[in-house]
């Protein structure tokens, strides 16, 4: 068969190839307000029309999120962590919670036995920034480290593919876990300080078991709650809870 000419990369696919390393690197984390237009026209050296087609095409798959009068926000880490979004925002908050806990259950059994020195560490400080974010009532900061408390866990199994996997569904799972934020329930089910520490200990001991034993009891306590406080039928989008609610 003959060769063809291979069709030029346009500007546009080339700055999209650059905003999407940047979101993959985490240099623009889930989450944060990218620059705005005039600064990427001047960092990237290229027309106003362009960037706005770059970041019109990754609003598009779901990667970004344009917020009328506040600016442009990073909402996923890839194609697939947008995929997921989507498909999350149609799932209930039950539903969510028994795929986290699937994925969590190996997560810890894995860490478990192969967690290092510096893994502990780093499980041990968020834990304590959780807890200093609860008793400051600074409800992003807890979700953000309760995140991150269990993403951590699936790095520390040192299995890229489930941290990946992992990494992914956190990212959709922020709105589940305002949605149990604002359930009523006890403050004890929404801090869960001693099933996080357990979960640690057993991490630590490494007792696979254990560490099993213990995510599986602080996600079932939760579901279990929010089970109760809104039947079977909850969303994962529930009203999101204010700084200082849940300590009312």
């Amino acid at each position: 068969m003959p060769l063809r000419s291979t069709a030029r990369t346009s500007l546009v696919d080339l700055v999209i190839e650059q905003l999407e390393a940047l979101i993959a690197d985490g240099e623009w984390p889930v989450g944060t307000k990218i620059p705005p237009e005039p600064a990427l026209v001047e960092q990237l050296d290229v027309g106003r029309n362009t960037v706005r087609e770059a970041v019109r095409a990754l609003v598009h798959t779901g990667l970004l999120e344009a917020r009328q009068g506040d600016g442009t926000y990073v909402r996923a880490r890839s194609d697939f962590g947008a995929a997921v979004q989507r498909r999350l925002r149609r799932a209930e908050s039950l539903e969510a919670y028994e795929v986290r806990a699937a994925l969590e259950r190996d997560a810890a059994r894995h860490a478990a036995v192969r967690r290092t020195p510096e893994d502990l560490a780093a499980l041990r400080e968020v834990l304590a920034e959780r807890v200093r974010a609860w008793e400051s009532g600074d409800t992003e900061a807890f979700v953000a480290a309760d995140v991150r408390f269990h993403q951590l866990i699936a790095q520390a199994a040192h299995n890229g593919v489930l941290a990946d996997l992992y990494a992914h569904l956190s990212d959709a799972l922020r709105a589940t876990l305002h949605a149990v934020l604002a359930a009523h329930v006890p403050d004890a089910v929404h801090h869960q300080l001693d099933g996080h520490t357990a979960v640690v200990d057993a991490i630590e001991a490494g007792d696979a078991d254990a560490a099993e034993r213990a995510v599986l009891a602080h996600l079932t306590e939760a579901r279990d709650a929010l089970r109760d406080a809104t039947g079977d039928g909850a969303r994962a989008g529930g009203r999101p809870h204010t700084t200082g609610e849940h300590r009312a």
